[in-house]
């Protein structure tokens, strides 16, 4: 028994920035993409979550792992190796891509509490805000981290509704195998929002600068080139970024055909606001008198806490892409006074995107254009990751090997041939 609780506390020793990504993963933006999918098409799209899972694996795998070699996040890197041009390229696009996901989330965080609260849209969105802000920029990391970790249960609330739901597992299980495909642009643009929203331009960043942070951490001094202990360090990174994004997916699937079966077999096919969003989970309480203020609950109460863990790793991300070009002192480890910079990005892009709830866009619908922009911003970047993974005069030994490096250039192709086949079909459906 002893052995066992060793065993158990040295995994959860592990689990740090790759569990964080794959839960920040599935914020309101993705939940609220999913719960479309899964309204819209059924179980039709099951089989995209399955497919993008290894090189969602691959790619955070190799963002994480250059962080960890170089000791430097991604915007550093692509400093350091390429031209300005592509540097701005890129900063700019994790930039823009955040800050519309940021202004997206907390929307929805208000429009779910608004389910449950007679509050005003705007106080509460204020009310997010501010709460996020005090958190990220006045606690410590390590102690933030923790509180990030614990809201990754936010996320349980659907696998377990889904198993008190009566499935056609036959019909879920070949959807998730075989792939069924429609060339038009409805399709193409709810499925460049699911890839958009798995293999997200913000993940990209923040998990290879949070490995730096472990690092620094740790105390894990450099020496010449790469950090000591670096072997068991990328060991362990691996697990951790493994078991984050299996989380992730596997709740992505579990969103879907919750919504397949709840929503689309009862003629719900488009998900106008958060309350019918919140039907998805009706199931899960319905043994009470009153299922629909429960299911209200439960659903406002999960997108507020993967609000709360999301939009700092969007923040934060933005941040050290910004500060990593400017050379400006960056960290969730260093004091405000020491990093005003660094915290000032942070603060401008969450406050930036809480201006965005207010030109009249509709937060749920927010959310899915989101995603889908989040699907087309990530083309270039994964370009350029996996350009530099498989790079030996930057990764040494440490370089893609054969599988990880036709995983990343796989990512590639099909989020590019994703978005092309949605503009394709946008022209079609145009002209």
């Amino acid at each position: 028994m002893k052995k066992i609780l060793i065993r158990i506390k040295r995994f959860f020793g592990i689990i740090g920035p790759g569990v964080i990504t794959g839960a920040a993963d599935d914020d309101p933006s993705g939940i609220a993409t999913y719960t479309q999918t899964g309204a819209q098409f059924g179980y039709g799209q099951l089989w995209a979550i399955l497919g993008i899972l290894p090189f969602l694996v691959a790619t955070q795998e190799a963002c994480a792992r250059i962080g960890a070699v170089t000791g430097q996040g991604l915007a550093a890197v692509i400093k350091r190796n390429y031209s300005k041009k592509v540097l701005f390229l890129a900063v700019a696009l994790v930039c823009l891509a955040n800050t519309i996901n940021i202004g997206a989330d907390i929307g929805a965080m208000a429009e779910a509490a608004k389910l449950i609260l007679p509050i005003n849209f705007t106080i509460l969105a204020l009310l997010f805000t501010t709460i996020i802000l005090l958190l990220e920029v006045f606690v410590s990391y390590r102690r933030y981290s923790k509180i990030l970790k614990w809201l990754v249960l936010a996320l349980l609330s659907y696998p377990i509704t889904m198993f008190l739901v009566h499935e056609p597992w036959g019909q879920i299980f070949s959807a998730t195998f075989i792939p069924q495909v429609k060339f038009d642009f409805n399709f193409f643009f709810i499925i460049t929002g699911v890839l958009g929203t798995t293999v997200s331009p913000y993940m990209f960043f923040w998990e290879a600068s949070e490995e730096v942070e472990e690092e620094k951490f740790r105390h894990l001094i450099r020496r010449n080139l790469f950090p000591r202990g670096l072997k068991k360090f990328i060991h362990n990174l691996r697990i951790d970024n493994f078991v984050g994004m299996l989380f992730s997916n596997l709740a992505a699937w579990c969103v879907i055909v919750l919504a397949a079966t709840v929503l689309n077999a009862h003629g719900l096919t488009d998900v106008a606001n958060a309350a019918d969003a919140a039907r998805a989970l009706e199931p899960l309480v319905n043994t009470f008198p009153n299922a629909g203020l429960l299911a209200k609950i439960i659903f406002a109460v999960g997108i507020i806490g993967l609000g709360l863990l999301a939009v700092p790793v969007l923040s934060g991300s933005a941040s050290y892409a910004l500060s990593e070009a400017f050379n400006w002192d960056e960290g969730l480890n260093r004091k405000l006074k020491r990093a005003k910079h660094f915290y000032g990005v942070i603060i401008t892009a969450t406050l930036v995107g809480l201006i965005i709830n207010f030109v009249g866009i509709d937060p749920i619908k927010a959310l899915v254009f989101t995603a889908v922009f989040n699907g087309v911003t990530s083309v270039p970047l994964l370009f350029l990751i996996a350009k530099i993974a498989r790079r030996r005069d930057i990764m040494g030994e440490y370089h893609s090997g054969g599988v990880s490096n036709f995983l990343v250039w796989g990512t590639f192709a099909v989020m590019s041939l994703s978005a092309l086949i949605m503009f394709i079909t946008l022209g079609q459906k145009l002209f």
